[in-house]
C-alpha cells in the first residue's frame, strides 16, 4: 500500500514475479532446480475518514517448478492481506511524511503439508495461517526528488498442522527523480534495494534446520501517471542472498501495475 508514489490512494492491479534456484539433490552442493513464482493481485488503499484509510490485497498465485521428475505446478488463491494505515505526522509544506500500519493476513490460500517438507517449504498458495503485521512509511519529497523509506515486520503464528513459518522483516528505500512533468502526465525513474530476514520455521513447536535466511535486492524502475491513472514496474536483483543456509538462491523479481487514483 505504499509501492505507489503518484497515486498514493488506489484501487488496481499488480503482476509480481520472483524465480529462484533450488537444491535439489542434499549431497550435491550446485542449486540446480528453478522455481517460479508468479503472482497476480488485486489491490487498493482506500481513504476512510481523516488521516486514516485502509490497504487491502488479494493475490491469485500460479508457481512452478522444474524437478528432476518433471515439473510441479500449483495454482489457487493467496492469504488476503488488510491492513489499516494511519498518517502519523505531514509536515506544512508536505515535503516530509509519516505512516504507519498494523493488519493481518487471512489464511484463504491451500497450505501443502508435504510441500512444507521440501528444500523451499514455501513453494506454497497460502501459510494456513492468521499473520499479524505492522508497517512504518516515512516520504520526503521537493521539487523533483522524492524518497520513500519503508519497514515492516510479520509474526506468524502456527496453523491446523502445527507449521509455523518464521517471522519476517522487510525493509526497503527508494529515491524517485522527476524525469518529465505537464499538467497532466508525470513520469519518474526510481533506484533503491530492499532486504529481507527470515526467522526459522518452526513445527510442533521445534526450529526446523535451514529455513532462516536473508537477501538484499538492488532494484530500478519507473511510475508513470496521466490523470489518475499510473503504470509502474520494478526489477529487482539480488546484491546478497542466504536463503535456507544457502539452498536456496535468489535469482531476480520483477513487478508491473496498474492502478487507478481515487
Amino acid at each position: 500500500g505504499f509501492e505507489s508514489l503518484l497515486n498514493p490512494q488506489f484501487v488496481g492491479i499488480k503482476y509480481f514475479a520472483q524465480h529462484y534456484k533450488a537444491k535439489e539433490n542434499p549431497f550435491v552442493n550446485a542449486v540446480t532446480q528453478d522455481q517460479y513464482f508468479n503472482t497476480v493481485q488485486v489491490w487498493a488503499r482506500i481513504p476512510l475518514v481523516g488521516k486514516l484509510s485502509v490497504y487491502g490485497s488479494l493475490p491469485f498465485h500460479f508457481h512452478e517448478k522444474k524437478t528432476r521428475q518433471g515439473d510441479v505446478t500449483i495454482s489457487g488463491i493467496g492469504d488476503f492481506n488488510l491492513m489499516v494505515i494511519y498518517q502519523l505526522f505531514n509536515s506544512k509544506n508536505k515535503s516530509h511524511q509519516l505512516n504507519g500500519g498494523v493488519g493481518m493476513k487471512i489464511p484463504l490460500g491451500k497450505f501443502d503439508e508435504k510441500g512444507a517438507s521440501g528444500v523451499n517449504p514455501s513453494f506454497q498458495l497460502g501459510t494456513g495461517s492468521w499473520d499479524f503485521q505492522a508497517a512504518l512509511n516515512y516520504k520526503f519529497q521537493k521539487n523533483k526528488v522524492a524518497v520513500l523509506i519503508n519497514t515492516d515486520y510479520t509474526v506468524k503464528t502456527e496453523n491446523q498442522k502445527h507449521y509455523r513459518f518464521g517471522n519476517q522483516w522487510n525493509y526497503a528505500a527508494s529515491a524517485f527523480y522527476q524525469l518529465v512533468s505537464t499538467e497532466k502526465m508525470l513520469f519518474s525513474g526510481k533506484i533503491g534495494f530492499q532486504g529481507e530476514v527470515y526467522d526459522r520455521n518452526k513445527q510442533f513447536g521445534e526450529d526446523l534446520p535451514k529455513t532462516a535466511g536473508s537477501a538484499l535486492y538492488g532494484k530500478l524502475g519507473f511510475e508513470w501517471s496521466y490523470k489518475k491513472v499510473s503504470l509502474g514496474s520494478e526489477l529487482m536483483l539480488p546484491a546478497y542472498s542466504q536463503l535456507a543456509s544457502g539452498d536456496i538462491e535468489a535469482e531476480s523479481r520483477f513487478s508491473l501495475f496498474l492502478n487507478f487514483g481515487i
